[in-house]
């Protein structure tokens, strides 16, 4: 039997009564919690988990694959309407969503995210079902040298990302690298930096980083404006996109769907690494590079579709290899575990079932997300007219339970509420904060690679050369590095002769 005929098989399972309304309850469920701040894929998964025990295998696999597509995607919606990231992925969306929310576009960019989830998620699951086990070999070549260069690739890709110029981007990189270091070492599990704070062994809560860097120094800055504009009632015209916006997302949701599927073969952080990548990318072949930073369509457009890619490009190396590319499909792997199934290369042939009705789920899921979630577009873009004074309590209240709600550490809150300040006096100087967040996600996944390669290699150096993955991604380096520098060089030859 062919892919298609075993599609049908996986559609047959998939359209039962039961897994339907399994595939219904976990993308609702993960809506919600990619919309509360400090809950994500991950914690989503994890709080469902034990009810999928009295399920059988493709049951609980169904569900909680609706859960990581739902909260993929829900995370879009506080980062466009309070620029507050539902979850790590939705970073760089806060960056020109919100400016079209600002600008009465919250509407259109909720739209544009939706759409663009569903072509990106459609799509990588296209690439599953299709080169999925052929694409699986190349994930054995990528090692700690390889991934080490990977990730410092990703680290000069978001200087192209960054509004703030070149030298404000690499404090910002350097202090997030730093902040990274705090915590448990992961080789060796000496304590570092944590002056005899037991929470602190774990590390910074990246949650509370995030949405104290961009949700609570958004508030102090709104609090801070003399004159706030009144907020006017939406309109059913501006709550859709226009035939010039959809134009312009057009050729950013397909390559942000390449880039997303692509990142998403390789293990770490790779639905992060993406939509920076996809904004990166938007913002070179844009001919108005200038609109980015401002709600330019395609920065939201091609880095939420990447995100969603991810999703279908992640089954891969977990359903072919047994490996979770990203931390929300072990949470998969031990659903798997528990319902006896092995992940890897005998699993389309002894559990059928749970890999073809897995795949048929991902697509029934990315339809049940945009039915679900497009009549809810109203209902979001209405809570942009509550007034900033009642507003900007109920978000810091939603804020308070979303990180409180994690671990429970007193903390975590006063985390939240340092890198509040700390972001609002940042910002207030015209730092982007989004290149620090990605440095500290990457930051103990790159030192840990490259202490790893050099402990292989026996301290030689030249090991983050060898392979053809490390060639690869140097390759991709370089070409990036030289942009940036004749960028740069462009850019003070034209300050000089203007001066």
């Amino acid at each position: 039997m062919d892919s298609l005929g075993y599609l049908m098989d996986g559609f047959a399972v998939a359209f039962t009564g039961r897994n339907l309304l399994l595939c219904f309850v976990g993308c609702l469920w993960g809506t919600a919690v990619g919309v509360l701040p400090g809950l994500g894929p991950l914690a989503g998964m994890a709080l469902l988990l034990p009810l999928t025990f009295k399920l059988d295998p493709a049951g609980a696999v169904i569900m909680l694959a609706g859960i990581f597509n739902g909260a993929m995607y829900g995370g879009s919606t506080t980062s466009i309407l309070m620029r507050i990231p539902g979850e790590a992925a939705s970073v760089v969306t806060c960056i020109d969503g919100y400016e079209m929310a600002k600008r009465g576009r919250a509407g259109a960019a909720l739209t544009l995210a939706a759409l663009g989830s569903f072509v990106g998620g459609t799509i990588s699951i296209v690439g599953l079902m299709a080169v999925g086990p052929l694409l699986a070999d190349a994930m054995l070549s990528v090692g700690p040298a390889a991934e080490f260069v990977l990730m410092l690739t990703a680290l000069l890709v978001v200087s192209a990302v960054s509004s703030s110029p070149p030298v404000k981007t690499l404090a910002m990189i350097v202090l997030g690298l730093a902040l990274g270091t705090v915590g448990m070492d992961q080789l060796t599990a000496y304590p570092r930096f944590t002056f005899g704070s037991l929470d602190l062994t774990d590390g910074l809560n990246f949650v509370a980083l995030s949405i104290g860097l961009f949700g609570v120094s958004e508030i102090l800055l709104n609090l801070d404006e003399a004159a706030p504009e009144v907020p006017k009632a939406p309109k059913l015209r501006d709550m859709l996109p226009t035939g010039q916006e959809i134009r312009e997302a057009a050729p950013a949701v397909l390559r942000g769907s390449g880039v997303g599927f692509l990142f998403g073969l390789v293990p770490g952080v790779s639905h992060i690494i993406s939509t920076f990548v996809s904004y990166a990318i938007e913002k070179k072949v844009s001919k108005t590079p200038e609109k980015f930073g401002h709600g330019a369509v395609a920065g939201v457009a091609g880095p939420e579709t990447a995100n969603n890619a991810t999703t279908g490009a992640s089954m891969i190396p977990l359903l072919v290899l047994g490996i979770p590319a990203i931390p929300a499909t072990a949470i998969l792997l031990s659903a798997l575990l528990i319902h006896g199934v092995q992940p890897g290369p005998l699993l389309m042939s002894e559990h059928p079932q749970v890999f073809w009705g897995l795949i048929a789920s991902l697509y029934l899921g990315n339809a049940i997300l945009v039915i679900l979630n497009l009549p809810l577009v109203g209902i979001f873009v209405t809570l942009l007219r509550t007034p900033m004074g009642v507003l900007a309590p109920l978000v810091l209240v939603i804020c308070l339970i979303g990180v409180f709600s994690l671990k429970g550490s007193p903390l975590d809150l006063t985390i939240l509420f340092a890198a509040g300040v700390v972001g609002y006096l940042l910002r207030k100087f015209s730092y982007d904060v989004a290149p620090l967040l990605l440095a500290f996600v990457l930051g103990d996944r790159m030192e840990l690679s490259f202490r790893r390669a050099l402990t292989i290699s026996d301290g030689d150096w030249w090991v983050f050369v060898q392979g053809p993955a490390a060639r690869v991604f140097l390759v991709v380096l370089a070409l990036i590095g030289g942009l940036q520098l004749a960028a740069m060089l462009l850019g003070w030859r034209r300050t000089g002769a203007a001066a």
